[in-house]
């Protein structure tokens, strides 16, 4: 996975009952940087999460993605850049009737023909590729298994084997390892607390109150940053 540039310019959201969740916010990531976004329940992570890849509209300013503005882009050529956009959901977003397997295989579904979908028919390419994905979060023995039958950690892996499905450039993930255990969430290089976004994250920023109010290295944020930053009260930190 190359990965891909972003660049985001005086983001605002607000909702129509008045929340402003984004207040003017600005940053790049670069190709391959792993940037771990942190802060306290409704910050703003996940509008900011939703807004990059327009599952929510902002309501003013510019988000490019390898020199693209999305912000720009029609509702149809916006389908066709989230084929290289992994998106990683708190709430999972299986199909719970369907088969782990087919589950994974959807993320293959904007590279297929339509046709294909309808039939669930999957090329073996295909199915190889999504069985290798199940090994590399660890659940391919469940790869016959109705979603719903999981428990919520494993139907987050599933989630996570349906991003790496796209092989896309860059992947957006929303609380990805809320629902695993200790030991997977290191596993699968997810984060949680604080102590792992240090530990994996290769940039950090803080929000608070949709605003950046912190932008840098892991190794300049610990605990007592943290507790300047958000209040002494504060014990436990959301990432996305």
């Amino acid at each position: 996975m190359k990965g891909a540039a972003i660049k985001i310019e005086h983001l605002v959201k607000t909702f129509p009952d008045g929340t402003r969740a984004l207040r003017d916010i600005s940053f790049e990531v670069q190709p391959g940087e792993f940037l771990v976004i942190i802060g306290l329940s409704g910050s703003g992570k996940s509008t900011l999460m939703r807004c990059i890849n327009r599952m929510i509209e902002p309501t003013s300013g510019k988000i490019s993605v390898d020199g693209v503005d999305i912000t720009a882009l029609s509702p149809e050529e916006m389908r066709r850049l989230r084929r290289s956009m992994g998106m990683i959901f708190q709430q999972f977003n299986l199909v719970k009737r369907s088969s782990v397997l087919t589950n994974v295989l959807s993320g293959r579904l904007g590279y297929l023909r339509p046709s294909w979908a309808l039939m669930n028919y999957f090329p073996r390419a295909e199915v190889d590729r999504a069985m290798a994905n199940l090994a590399r979060v660890g659940i391919p023995e469940k790869a016959r298994t109705r979603a719903d039958q999981l428990s919520g950690g494993q139907q987050q892996r599933v989630g996570i084997a349906r991003a790496l499905m796209q092989e896309p450039t860059l992947i957006l993930a929303d609380e990805p390892v809320a629902s695993l255990d200790p030991a997977t969430s290191h596993s699968v290089l997810s984060l949680h607390f604080l102590s792992l976004a240090r530990r994996y994250g290769t940039r950090i920023i803080a929000l608070k109150d949709g605003e950046v109010v912190f932008d840098g290295l892991p190794a300049d944020i610990d605990e007592r940053r943290f507790r300047e930053i958000y209040g002494e009260d504060a014990v436990e930190v959301e990432i996305v």
